[in-house]
């Protein structure tokens, strides 16, 4: 099955659906005509040494004054690549490199790059073979385009780099002579264009929104098993409380709650208590708050991976060739890091249900077992959550805030955007964590009210975690569960 890359608007939904069923992408007629137009049109472009075009016929940065021969643009070009490789820090995971395959390929696809038609289908062909650039997360300031994590994403065009294939990491020239594949003689701008644009941070943020989704929709069902176990009141999800506070997200929150307890024995037995804390009452406030953010984000990204940003951008129709700055992260560098933020009090408060549940409250016994003070029970995975927690919030610090001036001082504002990218995936998995020790101490907590049950949508997920997670009589080996925890909410689908 295919996917054909064209001027149609690519959504995070098709985004997710290229990754979860491996399709292959295929360049459309449209975009195709497009590539080549736009370089056939800047070919045109090449003996006009009145008036050099920056990156065209001229240095790049703070160099942008200086002109270059025309026989050597394509070395510029080839240099260009290979000076700005360098990137270090942690690898990159594969399936953000394999969207920054895909977003590239978006960008370039619109014909206001100028690049070879080899160029775009060359870069088809690594992400449809599964040959993914080696590329590190530290680098990018975020402006200027990923410069340094996308010149690692583009060295095996010239064959230069390493790339992962099949499980290992290769020379790319090794791999390019399995294939029968030539490198890529890079022609004027073509660097440019690879090197600009915004791709790194845009993958990153279109796999976390894809995490930030489904997490958002765990952390509506823990919370329901939570809220349960914890004998808490349904009245602060009524219909009515919201209506008189409308936030889309807050309501939809109350209603998923509702939907979610419908026929729970223990929500309509008699309460002792007036209210919940507020990590229970508030949940529709805060996990709504989450929502809406994800909800914004989302409009922005789709609206990046749908972008030409590199630089110069040319328009062959009206014969123009404009220096700008679509390559500057600053419209997804602060909706990251609002969406770290909105991720990271998903994980905030669902620690604190957690420790209401190992308290010794509302009939629980202390750290959910049976006899405590011979065991610990639930004791420290509390602890576990907590130090993830604080880990979150110090990331939370919005990257977005900084500037650093480089090149110069010709680059004098700059979005720091990449860090924000490469720190928000680190808040979804920690989130990720927190939400599975929710479950794993909600789980422990639901089973001490046998024989009353939860509804049978609750229910239907205990009984699939029960499955490979155990009810703990006494102190065990508590690693090994808190990550068939993780395991079971990343690989999931339970309505």
């Amino acid at each position: 099955m295919d996917h054909m890359i064209s001027h149609k608007e690519l959504t995070l939904k098709k985004v997710k659906e290229i990754l979860d069923k491996h399709l292959q992408l295929k360049l459309g007629k449209e975009a195709e005509a497009s590539i080549v137009k736009c370089r056939t049109y800047l070919d045109s472009k090449m003996d006009d040494y009145e008036n050099p075009v920056y990156g065209v016929t001229t240095g790049f940065g703070s160099l942008c004054n200086i002109t270059i021969p025309k026989d050597q643009l394509s070395q510029l070009q080839h240099n260009l690549v290979m000076s700005h490789a360098c990137g270090t820090g942690e690898r990159v995971r594969p399936e953000i490199v394999r969207l920054m395959l895909l977003f590239k390929i978006q960008s370039l696809s619109y014909g206001h790059s100028g690049v070879q038609l080899i160029t775009v289908q060359r870069l088809i062909d690594m992400f449809n073979n599964d040959i993914l650039p080696v590329v590190y997360q530290q680098g990018s300031l975020g402006a200027s385009g990923d410069l340094a994590p996308l010149a690692h994403m583009s060295l095996p065009l010239i064959g230069l780099g390493e790339v992962c294939w099949k499980g290992e990491v290769k020379p790319s020239a090794e791999v390019w002579k399995a294939f029968g594949w030539e490198p890529i003689r890079l022609q004027s701008k073509e660097g440019l264009a690879l090197l600009n644009g915004t791709q790194f941070m845009t993958a990153h943020a279109a796999w976390s929104l894809i995490q930030a989704e489904r997490l958002s929709d765990w952390a509506d069902k823990i919370a329901a098993m939570s809220l349960d176990a914890f004998d808490g009141r349904i009245e602060p999800f009524l219909a009515e409380v919201h209506k008189v506070r409308p936030h889309k997200g807050q309501i939809e929150t109350a209603a998923r709650f509702r939907e979610l307890l419908h026929g729970s024995e223990l929500i309509r037995q008699p309460k002792v208590h007036v209210q919940d804390p507020y990590s229970f009452r508030c949940i529709p406030q805060v996990h709504g708050a989450t929502k809406d953010t994800i909800r914004y984000v989302k409009s922005v990204i789709e609206t990046e991976m749908n972008s030409a940003t590199d630089n110069p951008t040319v328009f062959p129709d009206q014969d123009l060739i404009v220096s700008a700055g679509n390559f500057h992260g600053q419209p997804i560098a602060i909706p990251m890091d609002m969406l770290t933020l909105a991720l990271s009090e998903l994980a905030d408060i669902s620690e604190r249900r957690i420790y209401k549940l190992v308290s010794g409250e509302r009939g629980l016994p202390s750290f959910l077992v049976a006899k405590p003070g011979l065991n610990s029970g639930f004791m420290i995975p509390q602890y576990t959550a907590a130090s993830i927690v604080s880990q979150s919030k110090g990331l939370c610090m919005p990257a977005s805030a900084d500037s650093i001036t480089s090149s110069q001082g010709q680059e004098d504002h700059v979005s720091m955007g990449a860090n924000a990218a490469t720190k928000l995936v680190r808040v979804v998995d920690n989130t990720e964590r927190v939400l599975a020790i929710e479950l794993f101490n909600a789980a422990q907590a639901l089973q001490f009210r046998r024989p009353l049950h939860s509804s049978w949508k609750i229910e239907k997920i205990f009984a699939a975690y029960r499955k490979i997670v155990p009810f703990i009589s006494d102190d065990s080996y508590m690693h090994p569960f808190i990550e068939k925890s993780i395991e079971f909410i990343q690989t999931r689908e339970i309505e």
